[in-house]
């Protein structure tokens, strides 16, 4: 009897112990239970899932936090700058009212606006994470299990998109379709432009998801598994959703979780350059760029959000690297 890669997960994890499923106590145990497993033993795992955990926990909670900091993020206090609009004190403005300082020319608190700033970013990571993973699935599992020209045609599109080059693209499609439905000097809504960048990554982020899905729908479609499905007349979406996606999950929710950190690299670079999302929505890539004009004066302003935006890219892609490992049994970690 041949085992699909799902149900062996299990068998190849009590075979690598050297013992029998007695002694360890792993019978009845899912590959997800065995992943789980694995993730609590891993330092890093823990360690970047917390931080990961921190951080969405304030994203979710931006506006409780707002009401117990006590000010707003675009709540301006002018009268704590000096004549040349640099805040008063040391370190940027730090202080107990103001805990990463205040923003030089505007006045506005960097912690809130960082806090927020954490919301929209996993807004859009997220939402264009989810977008491009479904695509890519579709389309990948699709290609891989049908072949022929309908394999053909999705890895000519597939090849197409990744030949563009994405940030020239994105630099000429943001602003065009923002002034398609709204004039030079209307005010972008937030929720447009926050579409607009998910739209923008879904339109090239797909491929990598696609690929990785075709080769490895490709691997298994001649199984013995998916040849005993088809003989019993199962149809096309069985095949795809019930017999060949629950096998392939695995490197999916790998690339998910190594997708989200690049779109918030992402759409911090397009904030950066001023086709991201407008000046009054809190954004890394708005504030990293007004800090360049004070840098010798305030190194503060850059480094609070600078730090932050690190820290949250490298806990998602050490988290990633931990799931990689904990999603295959033959790993030594």
């Amino acid at each position: 009897m041949s085992l699909s890669p799902v149900e062996g997960v299990a068998l190849a994890e009590i075979e690598s112990t050297g013992d029998g499923p007695e002694e360890k106590g792993l019978v009845g145990r899912s590959p997800g239970q065995l992943v789980w497993s694995r993730l609590r033993r891993d330092r890093t795992a823990l360690v970047s899932g917390i931080v990961l955990a921190l951080f969405i926990v304030a994203a979710v909670a931006a506006p409780l936090l707002q009401r117990l900091y006590g000010m707003s993020p675009s709540q301006q206090f002018g009268n704590l700058l000096d004549s040349t609009g640099m805040p008063l004190g040391y370190v940027g403005g730090v202080s107990g009212d103001h805990w990463f300082g205040l923003e030089p020319g505007l006045g506005r608190d960097i912690f809130i606006r960082m806090i927020y700033g954490i919301r929209t970013s996993l807004l859009i990571a997220l939402g264009a994470a989810v977008v491009t993973t479904t695509i890519g699935v579709v389309l990948g599992i699709v290609a891989g299990y049908l072949g022929g020209v309908v394999d053909s045609v999705i890895m000519w599109v597939t090849d197409v998109a990744l030949a563009m080059p994405f940030l020239i693209f994105a630099l000429a499609v943001v602003p065009t379709f923002s002034l398609r439905f709204y004039g030079p000097r209307d005010a972008v809504p937030t929720w447009f432009a926050v579409t607009t960048l998910i739209v923008v990554f879904a339109a090239f982020g797909w491929t990598g998801t696609a690929r990785l899905v075709r080769g490895q729908v490709v691997s298994l479609r001649e199984r013995e598994f998916v040849e005993a499905a088809r003989a019993s007349g199962a149809g096309l979406g069985h095949m795809l959703f019930r017999q060949l996606l629950p096998n392939i999950w695995a490197p999916i929710l790998v690339a998910f979780s190594l997708a989200v950190p690049s779109y918030v690299t992402g759409e911090a670079a397009l904030s950066f350059l001023g086709v991201g999302l407008p000046e009054s929505v809190p954004s890394f890539g708005r504030m990293i760029y007004r800090s360049i004009d004070y840098l010798q004066t305030d190194p503060a302003y850059v480094f609070f959000p600078g730090i932050t935006i690190f820290a949250l890219v490298l806990a998602f892609n050490l988290f990633g690297d931990a799931l990689r490992d904990a999603l295959d049994p033959k790993s030594s970690r």
